[in-house]
C-alpha cells in the first residue's frame, strides 16, 4: 500500500476519525455534544502528535508525508468541524455561509502557507520551529467548545450569531500576520488541563443529551 505506515502517525489518525466523527453526529443533528467532544479530542492528539512523531529517525520523505498528512487531517478537524458545528446550531442564514465558507478557507489558506515556510525553513535549519505565524489552526479546539459551553445561557435565538461571530474573529486570525510562541511542554500541559475542565464542564451541562 502508498504511503508510510508507523507509530508516528497514529496520534494524526485518531484525531482525524475523532473530527470526522463529531461531523457525521454534527450532520444528524442529535447529540450535538459528541461533536464538541470530538473537537476537544483532536486537538489533544494534535498537540502532541509532533512531539511523537520527532522521537523516531525519519526520512526526509517521511518528514514530508507527515507535514502533509498533518495540514490534511488538520482542516477537517480543525476546518471543517467547527463549521459543521455551527450549522447544526443554526448557522443558515447568507451572512453566515459566508462566515462557514471564509473560515476553511482562511483555515487552508493558513495552513497551506505553513506547509511551504516549514519545508524552506528545514532547508536552513534542523532545529524546532519555535514561533507560528498567525493564530494556529489548533487553538479552534478549546475556543469553540468554550463558546458552545455557554449555549443555555446564550438561547438558541441568538447563539448562532454569537458562534458566527466568534468564528469570523478566529478565520481572520488564522491569516494575520503576528507571531505565536510554540508552547512548550509546560504550556501543553496546561492547555490539556483547560480541555479537561472544558470536557467535565460540557459534561456537567449537557450530560450529552
Amino acid at each position: 500500500m502508498i504511503g508510510f505506515y508507523n507509530y508516528t502517525v497514529i496520534l494524526t489518525y485518531i484525531g482525524l476519525a475523532s473530527a470526522v466523527t463529531g461531523i457525521y453526529f454534527a450532520f444528524d443533528g442529535r447529540h450535538l455534544i459528541v461533536s464538541v467532544v470530538a473537537l476537544l479530542i483532536s486537538g489533544l492528539c494534535d498537540m502532541f502528535d509532533g512531539k511523537v512523531a520527532r522521537t523516531r529517525e525519519r526520512t526526509e520523505a517521511e518528514k514530508k508525508f507527515g507535514i502533509q498528512i498533518d495540514s490534511l487531517c488538520d482542516l477537517i478537524c480543525f476546518g471543517l468541524l467547527p463549521g459543521a458545528i455551527g450549522y447544526a446550531v443554526g448557522m443558515r442564514e447568507i451572512y453566515h455561509y459566508f462566515i462557514l465558507v471564509f473560515f476553511t478557507l482562511a483555515a487552508v489558506i493558513r495552513l497551506a502557507y505553513f506547509n511551504v515556510m516549514e519545508e524552506e525553513r528545514q532547508k536552513k535549519t534542523k532545529d524546532v520551529r519555535k514561533v507560528y505565524e498567525g493564530l494556529p489552526v489548533t487553538s479552534v479546539s478549546l475556543i469553540m467548545p468554550l463558546v458552545y459551553s455557554f449555549r443555555k445561557n446564550i438561547g438558541d435565538d441568538f447563539f448562532a450569531d454569537v458562534y458566527a461571530v466568534v468564528m469570523l474573529i478566529v478565520a481572520i486570525a488564522f491569516i494575520t500576520r503576528f507571531k505565536v510562541k510554540k508552547p512548550q511542554m509546560k504550556t501543553m500541559l496546561i492547555f490539556v488541563g483547560v480541555g479537561a475542565l472544558e470536557f467535565l464542564w460540557l459534561l456537567y451541562r449537557y450530560k450529552f443529551r
